[in-house]
């Protein structure tokens, strides 16, 4: 993965296919952010990511002294640190709205997609499915007007949700006729170069 430009001396400990660690990876290549990526295997945490997160998760990011593991968290850091492009409105109000709502991707978004996944292809895993595609379809609105995610301006909502669009295929999901503008957004966001530039290879099989 060539994640460069600026040279920072930042290193990401990030999964090889975990959805967080794609968000923090398409913030970093966006803002063509120079940092070293070491990719983590599911169950192998490396001693010295042991050392420096008490949980051993990924994405972890390092600058110095600074360790922040935490997706959310880290996008804001890079974000503030690197301010152009913006990702986040300038605004208080905006901002907030745009911190709830990427705090309600998470709590109902992805996990629904880690019930997906957890679950295979079992019973729980078909209902997670329905209850995703249902809160899916609900997005609809907010893509039928606008460029990227109910603004004309990208932002860190869309990379919030584009790894979670990314990896419908693997949960066995197709978005319904009723998710038409939705399912254009996505493609918007696939195109992008920096969305290129964030995948792992391990991600890009997930399209074929």
């Amino acid at each position: 993965m060539a994640l460069s430009v600026r040279r920072c001396g930042m290193t990401l400990f990030t999964g090889r296919s975990d959805a967080y660690s794609h968000q923090v990876r398409w913030v970093i290549a966006e803002k063509g952010i120079e940092v070293d990526v070491v990719e983590v295997a599911p169950g192998a945490v490396p001693e010295a990511l042991a050392e420096l997160n008490p949980y051993g998760s990924v994405p972890t990011l390092v600058d110095r002294e600074l360790v922040l593991y935490e997706p959310t968290v880290i996008m804001e850091y890079l974000d503030e640190r690197f301010p152009h492009p913006p990702l986040l409105p300038l605004d208080p109000v905006s901002r907030a709205r745009t911190r709830l709502f990427l705090f309600r991707v998470e709590k109902e978004l992805y996990s629904r997609m880690a019930a997906i996944l957890a679950a295979g292809a079992g019973k729980n895993s078909s209902t997670a499915r329905k209850e995703l595609v249902e809160d899916l379809v609900l997005l609809e609105p907010a893509c039928a007007n606008t460029r990227f995610f109910m603004s004309d301006d990208f932002s860190l909502v869309d990379c919030a949700l584009a790894p979670l669009l990314w990896r419908l295929p693997q949960m066995k999901i197709e978005l319904p006729k009723q998710a038409k503008a939705l399912a254009s957004y996505a493609a918007r966001l696939f195109k992008r170069p920096s969305f290129r530039l964030s995948l792992t290879e391990a991600e890009k099989e997930l399209h074929g």
